[in-house]
């Protein structure tokens, strides 16, 4: 990931994912309603699954192109690889 830009907004929404887990912990801690931290996990789910989708997209835009052009063809089957992790 080559913009510092972006690598920065990325960073901060991995903070404040992080900030959401630490809840989700103290929640569990405190014996709080289920339904109330499932609801946690699964914003922080999404979150997460929001940041791996902004990596995938700046992977396709930069390095994918890059690696076509040098003639790397095995990079879009690598790519292909990468999503079906991502959605799984």
């Amino acid at each position: 990931m080559d913009n510092s830009e972006g690598k920065k907004k990325i960073i901060q929404r991995l903070k404040r994912i992080e900030g959401q887990i630490r809840g989700i912990q103290r929640m569990i801690e405190d014996d709080k309603y289920c339904i109330d931290v499932l609801t946690q996990v699964a914003a922080a789910r999404a979150a997460l699954d929001r940041v791996g989708m902004i990596i995938f997209e700046e992977h396709s835009h930069s390095c994918l192109l890059k690696a076509i052009e040098e003639g790397q063809v095995d990079a879009l089957d690598e790519l292909m690889h990468a999503l079906k992790r991502l959605l799984n």
